[in-house]
């Protein structure tokens, strides 16, 4: 992937924000989201009620990957609303993750990167496991800041 386009994050001045704080690198959002042991994300149902879940996941070729039952409710919410956002556990360094959620069968190679990562993380994992259907984000926007809104910084990927 190239390098995502970079720009500050629109905050109201009301926030405090500074705004001469440096941008933030996406080599350094890619390190939390590779290392990071889970991942909330967020879904609508079909009224449009928000719903939000933890779950296990692998930060693999700028995607994340991560699986559930086709029958929890999140997974029927984007059967029918693909969009969703993930956010990492730690609200004082925030990652926030927007795009579109598809299912894909990993091939064997992918399914072995994901098994070594979630062998790595987890300590389970193996390429026939992960050669069954997962979840995969790619995210089409990225956010992140550190503290009070320093370095709030953006990177849209799409």
């Amino acid at each position: 992937m190239d390098e995502p386009a970079v720009s500050r994050v629109y905050l109201p001045a009301i926030y405090g924000a500074p705004q001469d704080s440096p941008l933030l690198e996406w080599s350094s959002v890619v390190k939390r989201l590779t290392e990071a042991l889970h991942y909330w994300i967020s879904t609508a149902d079909p009224t449009g009620a928000p719903i939000s879940r933890p779950v296990d996941g692998n930060w693999i070729q700028d995607a994340l990957y991560f699986g559930g039952d086709p029958k929890s409710r999140w997974r029927r919410n984007l059967a029918v609303n693909p969009k969703a956002t993930v956010t990492l556990e730690n609200a004082e360094s925030p990652i926030i993750l927007e795009g579109i959620v598809e299912t894909t069968t990993p091939d064997e190679e992918l399914a072995g990167l994901l098994a070594e990562s979630a062998q790595a993380k987890y300590g389970w994992g193996s390429v026939e496991w992960f050669q069954q259907e997962t979840c995969v984000l790619r995210p089409i926007q990225a956010m992140t800041w550190s503290g009070v809104f320093e370095h709030a910084t953006k990177f849209s990927l799409a």
